[in-house]
């Protein structure tokens, strides 16, 4: 069993299955991974294109070539000493399964009545589908209306879409139903492939989905560690501000979006905040501050879609609805970590009271319930915490205020305008050494390199704001979107105006101010889709040309530092060079391997990701990150760091303002002793270096020692 040095993330899809996977191991082995991290890989709904919507635990997935395609990939892979990285979904399912089919028949007496989190009531569960005034038609055995099936007879009710249903949930879909996996029986019928999988020495590690959902994720955790063996165990955790992860969590680490949020912060400049924020408003009408849009936008999503989750909630503290609304609306995090039975954190008590502190008198009574009261308020209240933050926030808030939408990513705080050098290094002094680092995933709101482009802007306010001004003097559609249109238009270039068009379209449902999935308008769709083929013939790509050698040295920086820092770094599919995709399913469109390097750009993005992959598997995982600091005048426009006593990175930030400077000057590093090769020059460097000369090739450097 053997832990990852580097991952590279593939999305099997019913077109890219298991023999695709190992068509391009040799590929991915000569790219410098250590494990190919795979999508989810069991029974799910018929051309699902990412697999989250799982219908049968026991089978692995027939369209990607069922467990004999798993394996031969398996053994293709590993005869290329490729490792296998699986992601897993312990939190739900499509309710178009045999379990949930017989629960909807029997009812309690179904032996899969404990497998699902229900509210009963009077011996049925609750389904919401009903929306007109078309009647359920029976046909022999079963009850149909539109495109659902139900068994006839059955104990449940159909009830109007918009009451919610009467079972937990994946946020507010309700064709996924929550599972119940702190039940022992549950736990091991539903992991049962994967166990197999990693008893066979088949996987060598697992991605955990959506943990908050989870009644308990520590339990959770440990039994998954007792039965796997211990195997390596990120879990997509998302963590916000100066939040950690438990440290009782049996797991060693997250997937990486607060790793992306402070990475991506190296390369914004702070003094950038202001005219953005002021170009914001005035194009917009919005509030120059995010945090009462945050909290609007969390008022609406519990008003339009949770219903169900706050009334049940309610029931199980004997609190007021409105109060309970009012709690999980101020509620900062995703989860307080409160487990019923033991007494809650310090850190907990503190998140929850801080959130009712700025709620009405009637939440007080509530504090005592979510911290101290019985295990069913404890646990509705911290499993419902998560979907308020992922559709109030990720959702709809990001897509309402974005004055530099680069920082506007999945665990963000768009209103926290860059990082500093000395906090990112006090930052990575503390990350645990096997926790997945990554830039990009399936679920981004923008791609590295889209993000890249971005943040340039933070150095360019000026710039940005007067070819802003002239585009929506030719081409204009709607306040609260034109403004992310144009940054979006900007930094995807080029970009077809369909996909254009399908990117504005999920933005403004989204954003819930024009049109919402609930609520389409079509004229408005229509102007949407007019105003997309307008933008995209306006001369866009002279600006983005214009910054495309900053936004190049971002782009490799960010790269560099990802893959060298504390951590395992993660590959998402296709952007070892560069990728200029949007937000799902944009950035889940099929890649091209081998990567093939079209510009400069590609070919130093492919270089520094090739070599620093290749150096992390010679290069202790446990390696001590050690910060280094440059001297002169363009000491700010570096960061650099050593791994230990054998490897040092170097990265250009910020560099609009070091071309400002007219380039480095008399800024020098002094490297550790001994002598040092650059794994993208060849050069060899000993003592203090000037930057000028280190970087004059690159705008990041990658030292191994090298012994004469």
């Amino acid at each position: 069993m053997s832990r990852p040095t580097s991952t590279y993330r593939v999305q099997l899809t019913p077109d890219f299955g298991f023999a695709q996977v190992a068509e391009i191991a040799g590929y991915l082995r000569e790219l410098g991974v250590s494990h190919v991290y795979l999508s989810p890989i069991l029974q799910a709904t018929p051309g699902s294109r990412h697999g989250y919507d799982v219908t049968d635990h026991s089978r692995i997935r027939e369209e990607f070539g069922g467990a004999g395609g798993f394996r031969e990939m398996a053994e293709t892979l590993a005869a290329h000493d490729l490792g296998i990285i699986v992601d897993i979904v312990p939190n739900h399912m499509n309710t178009t399964n045999a379990a949930f089919w017989s629960v909807l028949k029997d009812g309690p007496a179904s032996p899969y009545a404990d497998w699902f989190d229900i509210e009963w009531i009077d011996g049925k569960v609750a389904l919401p589908v009903l929306g007109d005034s078309t009647e359920p038609v029976v046909d022999g055995d079963v009850l149909r209306y539109h495109e659902h099936t139900f068994p006839h007879p059955g104990h449940y009710r159909l009830v109007d879409w918009r009451e919610g249903p009467g079972y937990r949930r994946f946020f507010d879909v309700s064709t996924l139903i929550g599972l119940r996996v702190e039940d022992p029986a549950v736990f091991f019928a539903t992991h049962e492939v994967i166990f197999w999988l990693l008893d066979e020495g088949l996987v060598d590690g697992l991605r955990i989905d959506h943990p908050d959902g989870l009644a308990e994720p520590r339990g959770y955790l440990e039994r998954l560690r007792d039965r796997s063996g211990g195997v390596w165990t990120v879990v997509e955790k998302i963590l916000i501000g100066d939040e950690r992860l438990p440290d009782d969590w049996a797991c060693d680490g997250t997937t990486g979006y607060e790793v992306l949020n402070r990475v991506n912060g190296l390369f914004v400049d702070p003094a950038g905040e202001r005219p953005l924020i002021d170009l914001f408003t005035r194009l917009t009408g919005g509030p120059d501050r995010y945090a009462p849009v945050m909290a609007q936008a969390k008022r609406e999503v519990l008003d339009l879609f949770f219903g169900a989750e706050v009334g049940r909630l309610a029931r199980a503290t004997s609190g007021d609805p409105a109060a309970v609304a009012e709690l999980l609306a101020a509620m900062p995090v995703y989860r307080a970590y409160v487990v019923p039975g033991e007494p809650p954190p310090p850190e907990s008590v503190e998140i929850v009271e801080r959130a009712a502190a700025t709620c009405s008198p009637a939440v007080r009574p509530l504090v005592q319930q979510v911290l101290y009261g019985s295990p069913e308020a404890i646990t509705r209240f911290q499993q419902t915490c998560g979907p308020v933050m992922a559709k109030g926030v990720e959702d709809t808030a990001l897509y309402r205020w974005f004055p530099l939408s680069c920082l506007n990513e999945v665990g963000g705080e768009p209103d926290v305008f860059g990082t500093s050098v000395a906090d990112f290094h006090a930052y990575c002094a503390d990350l645990r050494p096997y926790t997945m680092t990554t830039l990009s995933t399936h679920d981004t709101k923008r791609s590295e390199d889209v993000r890249a482009r971005l943040s340039v802007l933070s150095e360019l306010p000026e710039e940005w704001a007067a070819a802003v001004t002239e585009w929506s003097e030719s081409v204009r559609l709607d306040p609260d979107l034109d403004y992310l249109a144009w940054q979006n238009l900007m930094a995807a270039w080029p970009i077809s105006a369909e996909r254009f068009t399908d990117y504005l379209l999920k933005a403004a449902r989204e954003a819930k101010t024009a049109i919402s999935w609930i609520n389409p308008d079509a004229s408005y769709e229509q102007r949407l889709r007019d105003f997309a083929e307008a933008a995209v013939k306006l001369p866009i790509g002279e600006f983005t040309a214009r910054i495309d050698r900053y936004a190049m040295s971002n782009s490799l920086g960010a790269k560099l530092v990802q893959l060298m820092m504390p951590g395992v770094p993660d590959v998402y599919q296709g952007n070892e060079t560069t990728d200029f995709s949007l937000v799902d399913p944009d950035n889940r469109r099929p890649v091209t391997f081998p990567a093939t390097p079209a510009t400069r750009w590609d070919e130093a993005k492919l270089l520094v990701t090739t070599q620093a992959l290749r150096l992390r598997r010679r290069l202790d995982a446990a390696a001590p990150y050690l910060p280094m600091e440059a001297d002169g005048e363009a000491a700010e426009h570096v960061i650099a760091f050593a791994r230990g006593e054998d490897a040092v990175a170097v990265a250009t930030r910020l560099p609009v303002g070091l071309a400002r400077r007219s380039g480095w000057g008399d800024t020098t590093l002094t490297l550790p002793a001994g002598s040092w090769r650059d794994l993208l020059t060849g050069e060899l460097h000993a003592g203090r270096v000037a930057l000028s000369h280190l970087l004059d090739r690159h705008p990041v450097a990658l030292l191994e020692r090298h012994d004469l």
